[in-house]
C-alpha cells in the first residue's frame, strides 16, 4: 500500500510541498492523453523534480495562478479544451509571462512551429516525446534538486580502539 492509495492527488501535492519545501521548482504537464502523462512524469521525477498534471487549458491556468513553485510548463499542442498555443498566449500576457515553456506536438504544421517560436517557447518537440531531450531541457532550466547530505559520525579514537580490540578478540 502506498500513500497514493490513501491520499488524493491534492493531498499528495501538499504533503510533497511540505516535505520538500515550496521553493523547489516543479513542472506542470498539460496534456489530455492519460497514457502519456505517467511516462513524462516518471522521467522528470527521476531527476527529483515534482510534477503537476492538468488535462486541459482551464486547469493549467488555475494551477499557474495558485502555485508559484511551477518553474517549467510542458504542454501539448492539442488539448481537449483548446490549443496549447492559446494557453501559451494567455501565459505570456500574465504575471508568469517569463515562465519557460516546451510545446509537444504529435502532428503539427510549419505555422504551428513558427507561432510557438514567436511566443518564445523554449522548445517545440515533434513526434513522440523524446524523454531524454525533455529531461535535458528540464535539467538545464531548473537544475536538479540537491541530494540530501548524509552526515556520518566518525568514531572517536577511543571508540575505534575498542572496536579494533573487539574485532581482534573475536577473530
Amino acid at each position: 500500500m502506498s500513500y497514493g492509495d490513501l491520499l488524493s492527488e491534492e493531498e499528495l501535492l501538499a504533503l510533497d510541498e511540505l516535505v520538500r519545501g515550496p521553493h523547489q521548482a516543479s513542472v506542470l504537464l498539460v496534456d489530455g492523453d492519460d497514457a502519456l502523462y505517467p511516462r513524462l512524469a516518471a522521467a522528470l521525477q527521476g531527476l527529483g523534480l515534482r510534477c503537476l498534471h492538468a488535462p486541459g487549458r482551464a486547469e493549467a491556468l488555475e494551477l499557474l495562478a495558485s502555485r508559484s513553485s511551477i518553474g517549467l510548463l510542458v504542454c501539448a499542442l492539442h488539448l481537449p479544451d483548446g490549443s496549447g498555443l492559446e494557453l501559451v498566449r494567455q501565459l505570456r500576457q500574465s504575471a508568469r509571462a517569463s515562465l519557460p515553456v516546451v510545446v509537444m506536438a504529435g502532428d503539427a504544421t510549419v505555422q504551428d512551429a513558427v507561432d510557438a517560436l514567436h511566443l518564445k517557447v523554449l522548445d517545440f518537440l515533434l513526434g513522440p516525446p523524446d524523454l531524454a531531450h525533455l529531461t535535458t531541457l528540464a535539467r538545464n532550466e531548473l537544475g536538479t534538486p540537491p541530494e540530501p547530505k548524509v552526515v556520518r559520525r566518525r568514531p572517536r579514537p577511543k571508540e575505534a580502539a575498542v572496536e579494533t580490540c573487539l574485532a581482534l578478540k573475536s577473530a
